[in-house]
């Protein structure tokens, strides 16, 4: 039963991304994973979204890397989703597209800086940008050797992956994660928004700089604080929704 509605949860997620825009074709993919079972779900490999069901959410164990339960071959980024499950160990979800703003940031291999409020609501500070990966890298295990880009990058310049919950892949494109699935394609549309209004925001005022770092955590830590305000909640439970 936990297996079935990580699925369902994981379909939904990825259906998400399209209906907010963020995918063309087959481009891209959400996963979900039960650290309890040792398992992530993920999009299976090229298969259109129209199509999708639940039941075709392949599952492949978070330890082996192997296939667990499935009738399709899982999405070919399935080792960059492993590899940073293994290490960012708070991820309950992520997401990955080839949505058109974000991208453009990733192939100008550009930070993307926090220039206003409605990025620091979801991100706390600049979304980094990979370095490129060498030769041997790309020769070698590509997709994995693209999730340990993404975790060096976060721990050269020691930024949390929960305060920062996305990343640009230099040449590629954008990663996002959370707690589920669910938080992974919300951060992905968020992180899209963002990224077209950051490049407006420049054609307008080249010279514009990242908002202060007080204002930036005001509007982080009213939504994800330990004494978050925003939204509702029960009793005694802040709401970071």
């Amino acid at each position: 039963m936990a297996h079935e509605l990580l699925r369902e949860a994981v379909c939904e997620a990825n259906l998400d991304i399209v209906r907010a825009g963020l995918v063309k074709l087959t481009w891209g993919n959400v996963s979900g994973a039960d650290r309890q079972a040792a398992v992530m779900a993920i999009k299976p490999s090229g298969v259109p979204y129209a199509e999708l069901c639940a039941e075709d959410m392949v599952l492949v164990s978070l330890k082996s890397g192997e296939v667990v339960d499935g009738k399709y071959r899982p999405s070919s980024d399935t080792p960059t989703h492993l590899y940073l499950y293994r290490h960012f160990e708070h991820v309950g979800g992520i997401a990955h597209s080839h949505s058109e703003y974000a991208v453009s940031w990733a192939q100008a291999e550009r930070a993307l800086p926090c220039l206003g409020t409605t990025h620091a609501d979801h991100f706390r500070g600049s979304i980094p940008v990979t370095r490129r990966m060498r030769e041997d890298e790309i020769r070698g295990a590509y997709e994995r050797n693209t999730g340990r880009v993404i975790v060096e990058c976060f721990r050269a310049g020691g930024i949390s992956p929960s305060d920062v919950p996305a990343v640009l892949v230099a040449r590629h494109g954008p990663f996002t994660w959370g707690e589920t699935a669910q938080a992974a394609a919300r951060n992905a549309i968020a992180l899209e928004c963002v990224a077209r209004m950051a490049l407006y925001t420049r054609a307008i005022s080249p010279e514009v700089q990242p908002m202060g770092s007080e204002l930036q955590d005001k509007h982080f830590m009213r939504k994800h604080g330990a004494d978050a305000y925003y939204g509702q909640s029960e009793p005694g439970h802040a709401s970071g929704a």
